[in-house]
């Protein structure tokens, strides 16, 4: 049996990205329906705003689904309390140090899994006792590594040295992207950007259509100096790059960034304006579907592609 299947109960090694302002519980519930396992972004939610995710998540689905934590916010235990009491079994963290919460969820019955961008981070979290890896290369939208390691050469580098299972994140939209990077040593993959452009994403119709409308080209990591982020160029990344110019400071970027950016572009469709996240794997997605067929494009593709291995010569 696949361990990633055997670690969350699910039928398919596919996990749907937590995502800020895509992730909401008719996502999470919809991919955790098909027979992946959904997270919640609770990145984009306050405390009270999560709990009610959770709760109508557990009305819309009896499978197993999870809650994605960036651990870079103020009010973390009030977000890891709501998650204990409510019962919800499988955390992903990122954006910090596993240390700090693996133990005590553990202690209380979650699995762990925790987001790394560099075989150093991995051999951190594998230190720390977490369950699983989420190992992302830099072609990844969002929040994203410093250090620009591509998937391609991310998860063989980090499937080398762990020892506990390793999900492949980063550039993955596909059947055929599934398949390679379990060739390359991955028990399973995190998709998130393909799960953007779906009839169940939280996000605003017009992100979801400039997601749909980008090529090869079209997403640039930036603002290396606060927190690396992958967006779609606009307005607001071409002022970002103006900045760039003349040798800003990083309070200069601070005050260009703002507030709320990502919600105005993902969640509210300001394309001019907003932060627009999204992976380089944009290029290769082409119409919003629902999330049960975009999981059964996926594994068509992946046992077609399975089936037909290495047979190029």
């Amino acid at each position: 049996m696949n361990k990633i299947t055997q670690l969350f109960n699910i039928k398919y090694p596919i996990i749907q990205a937590g995502m800020v302002w895509n992730s909401g519980w008719r996502l999470a519930s919809a991919a955790s329906n098909s027979g992946i396992l959904g997270l919640l972004g609770a990145g984009s939610m306050y405390p009270h705003v999560l709990r009610e995710h959770i709760i109508k998540c557990k009305k819309a689905t009896d499978k197993p689904f999870g809650v994605n934590v960036p651990m870079l916010y103020p009010n973390i235990q009030e977000i890891m309390d709501i998650i204990v009491e409510e019962g919800v079994k499988i955390v992903f963290t990122s954006a910090g140090n596993p240390k700090i919460w693996t133990s005590w969820l553990q202690e209380r019955g979650v699995l762990v899994v925790h987001v790394v961008s560099s075989l150093k981070f991995a051999l951190k979290a594998q230190e720390s006792g977490v369950d699983a890896i989420v190992a992302e290369g830099f072609e990844a939208g969002g929040h994203n590594g410093r250090d620009e390691t591509t998937t391609l050469t991310l998860i063989p580098m980090v499937k080398e040295q762990i020892k506990i299972p390793l999900i492949a994140a980063g550039g993955i939209a596909t059947g055929r992207g599934m398949l390679a990077t379990m060739v390359l040593g991955a028990d399973g993959v995190q998709i998130g950007s393909r799960f953007v452009a779906s009839e169940e994403s939280s996000a605003h119709q017009a992100f979801k259509q400039i997601v749909v409308e980008a090529k090869e080209g079209d997403t640039q990591l930036t603002l290396k100096e606060l927190a690396p982020v992958r967006l779609i160029k606009n307005k607001f990344y071409n002022e970002v790059e103006d900045l760039y110019k003349t040798g800003p400071s990083i309070d200069e970027l601070k005050t260009l960034l703002g507030r709320a950016r990502a919600k105005k572009g993902m969640f509210e469709g300001d394309l001019e304006n907003g932060e627009l996240e999204i992976g380089q794997i944009s290029g290769l997605i082409h119409d919003v579907k629902p999330v049960r067929q975009i999981v059964q494009n996926i594994i068509d593709e992946f046992e077609e592609a399975n089936n037909s291995s290495y047979k190029t010569w």
